[in-house]
């Protein structure tokens, strides 16, 4: 795995590059800047190629050429939970669509997880595990991430044979191309997640049972995973197992394997000798199997002890391998950069990273200023260990201005002037140049895609994050008029955030929704002149719901202050408000492709190859965008809404009865005059909940209504002054 840089000259008749991805690459970059087109996601509006002129009068490049050179070998993609987020239901014509988009831009170091549940059975079969054990070890199809992280064990399992060998199938379909594009595909490798059943078969191994991940009630159905102790002779032996299992199923494909030792766990000790046994165990039973071999290693470890990263043990960690077989993922470094405070990760080799999305959330959010300086800054910093650029968001599909001007830091050497990069950005979206659209979007550069605050941006607002609390008044915390003229629009943050009461919820708010209504009037005002673009169709339906939602959110708080003041005319007002809202950003959800629950649900029967995996697989798409994880009939997920999602269809059926129903408890315990029965409604809820989890109702794949017409009736019902 030599690290080395990588080049694309576009001549007046040819484009050259060292590889395939190198010249598809610069295809691309000549598409948008010599020819003005736009590549994005189908789900966030697709392509927009009318600008390109005919063959035979394609714009000619300048006489010397352009050459785009790599300032840094590596372009790395996704996040090892990506495949459960985004990827669980995608068929091969979906997967090559992607492989091809990651060409595009220039990546040649991708995550190749699929499938391998197929190569841990047949590894764990030759130690005597049985099919029936591995029941309870893999999870579910859309909890499989977790699974292999050792985070759960059985959630939403059990997984069937067909799943399995065809996911193998997947897997070598999404190798092949990859290879045949010159990328470098990242494999996955053990990390010492091992099944129950092996502890019961070598009494003797030195097997531990990890604390609980999330759940209700430490259920061990579910919770506290097993782990190898890598000191252990059996470590080795299974790792290698497993690396020559690959070996023979792909061929030689890759030297570099992803391995997260503790992926939100904790070890069992932090004592800085375990932790290098533990990487030294890794690293050895990869290169048993692999002589070559690299560990590719993420590094945001929220869950370890405070202080673990910036200390002897992060240290004794980086240092359990030869020096160059070890490359770190600095996970998020548009945010929460490591490089700097880890004296660049104790001099081994990483790659600058934005993680940006988690859950596969819809919000528009972004730090345009730090993707555009940050990858720079470590590189030429002094000492500097960088030897790459990554995108490690939790899902895809969102946000693709965010996408692109990263995706670009992979082949730029100077910081990037981000308005006038927007300004062409705007123009090759939609085709055509639209005063009204680029000073909408110079709005957007100031405020959601100018997250300073260094908040990990999970869609908090309440229509999908719904606060599962009791909300009767705290004698402590006197609500005074000023803060309660902090929830009407316009006002700036919710009064929750002014007040910083301990008992109030909090939804994540960075920028003045007041700017942004005026970026939606802009963006309305230019409609009729790019109308027929997907493109706009889909960030005018995002930038609507963006601001709706915030509006929801002083809605709910009113509603809550109300109630607290036992004002039951006003708690059914803002109440009736909130729950209309919902209502009227589905109908806007609705008339967009890309905004619809049937999607996620029809893919999902459809990768099925009998009724019961079908049943099964709409279970699993279901439940991971709605409680995610375990309840009991009075407590909820720890989990829920995690990975929630602004689609037309959840929000008519899922989060409008829920809000209705919470409503419904707080106006009937003002007109009782009796205390808010936290416990009824959460039965009530969560009974619902299941049902609704369960459910087989189908729903529209394809959309209806006029996004634009939609969007200016709702403009006037909500923000017109």
């Amino acid at each position: 795995a030599e690290l080395s840089t990588f080049g694309v000259v576009a001549h007046s008749s040819s484009i050259k590059g060292t590889t395939a991805v190198d010249i598809v690459s610069g295809l691309h970059w000549y598409i948008k800047y010599s020819c003005g087109a736009h590549v994005s996601w189908d789900k966030t509006g697709g392509i927009q190629i009318a600008s390109i002129p005919k063959p035979g009068s394609l714009p000619r490049v300048k006489d010397d050429g352009v050459m785009i050179q790599r300032p840094v070998p590596w372009n790395y993609y996704q996040n090892v939970v990506t495949s459960s987020y985004s990827y669980v239901w995608w068929n091969w014509e979906r997967w090559e669509n992607e492989i091809d988009w990651m060409a595009l831009q220039g990546v040649n170091l991708p995550l190749a997880f699929t499938g391998q549940e197929a190569i841990w059975q047949k590894v764990f079969m030759n130690f005597n595990i049985t099919a029936h054990d591995l029941d309870g070890f893999f999870g579910g199809p859309a909890f499989l991430a977790w699974a292999r992280m050792g985070n759960l064990h059985g959630w939403g399992g059990p997984l069937s044979q067909s799943w399995m060998d065809e996911q193998l199938v997947l897997q070598k379909q999404i190798l092949t191309r990859m290879q045949e594009l010159g990328m470098t595909p990242v494999l996955p490798s053990f990390s010492g997640n091992v099944p129950a059943a092996l502890s019961k078969i070598f009494p003797s191994a030195k097997i531990t049972r990890l604390g609980d991940w999330n759940t209700v009630n430490k259920n061990p159905r579910w919770c506290c995973t097993y782990l190898l102790d890598p000191s252990d002779p059996l470590f080795i032996e299974i790792g290698r197992a497993f690396i020559h299992q690959q070996f023979k199923e792909y061929g030689d494909v890759t030297d570099i394997y992803s391995c997260d030792t503790f992926n939100e766990n904790s070890p069992p000790t932090d004592d800085p000798e375990y932790i290098n046994s533990l990487g030294a165990a890794v690293y050895q039973a990869m290169s048993a199997g692999d002589k070559f071999a690299v560990w590719l290693m993420q590094v945001r470890c929220p869950s370890m002890k405070p202080g673990f990263l910036l200390t002897p043990f992060m240290q004794a960690l980086l240092h359990s391998v030869p020096f160059g077989k070890m490359i770190v993922l600095d996970l998020f470094a548009e945010a929460k950069p490591i490089w700097e405070s880890s004296s660049q990760f104790y001099d081994t080799p990483y790659v600058w990273c934005m993680l940006h999305n988690f859950g596969g959330n819809i919000e528009m959010y972004g730090i345009l200023d730090s993707i555009a300086s940050g990858p720079v800054d470590a590189r030429v910093s002094k000492n500097s260990t960088m030897v790459g650029v990554g995108l490690c968001m939790e899902g895809i599909e969102q946000n693709p201005v965010v996408y692109e001007l990263m995706s670009e830091m992979a082949f730029r050497k100077e910081k990037v002037k981000v308005l006038e990069w927007l300004k062409t950005y705007a123009r090759r979206r939609y085709g055509k140049a639209v005063p009204e659209i680029e000073a909408a979007w110079k709005i957007l550069y100031h405020t959601v895609y100018n997250c300073t605050d260094g908040i990990a941006d999970h869609n908090t607002d309440f229509i999908v994050k719904f606060p599962d609390w009791d909300p009767s008044v705290n004698p402590r915390h006197i609500i005074s008029k000023q803060d309660e003229l902090h929830t009407l629009f316009g006002g700036g943050r919710y009064l929750f955030q002014q007040q910083r009461s301990s008992d109030f919820p909090e939804a994540h708010l960075w920028y003045s929704n007041h700017d942004t209504v005026k970026a939606l009037q802009l963006f309305l005002e230019g409609g009729d002149i790019v109308n027929g673009s997907l493109t706009y169709r889909y960030d005018l339906v995002d930038l609507t719901r963006q601001v709706l939602s915030k509006i929801s959110n002083e809605e709910y708080t009113n509603a809550i202050l109300a109630f607290r003041k036992k004002d039951i005319s006003a708690l059914k007002h803002h109440s009736r408000r909130f729950l209309g809202l919902i209502k009227d950003i589905d109908v806007l959800l609705a008339s967009d492709d890309n905004f619809l629950l049937g999607t996620w649900l029809e893919t999902s029967k459809a990768l099925a190859s009998n009724p019961i995996d079908s049943k099964l697989n709409e279970w699993n798409a279901r439940t991971q965008v709605t409680m995610w994880y375990d309840t009991t009939a009075a407590l909820q997920s720890k989990l829920h809404d995690y990975a929630n999602k602004f689609w037309s269809g959840l929000l008519e059926d899922y989060y409008l009865p829920r809000a209705s129903t919470f409503f419904g408890h707080l106006i009937n315990s003002l007109e009782k005059n009796e205390q808010f029965k936290m416990v009824d409604w959460r039965v009530e809820w969560i009974a619902l909940s299941n049902k609704w989890q369960a459910g087989s109702k189908l729903y529209p794949v394809k959309a209806r209504g006029d996004a634009l017409s939609i969007a200016r009736g709702l403009y006037e019902k909500y923000l017109r002054n």
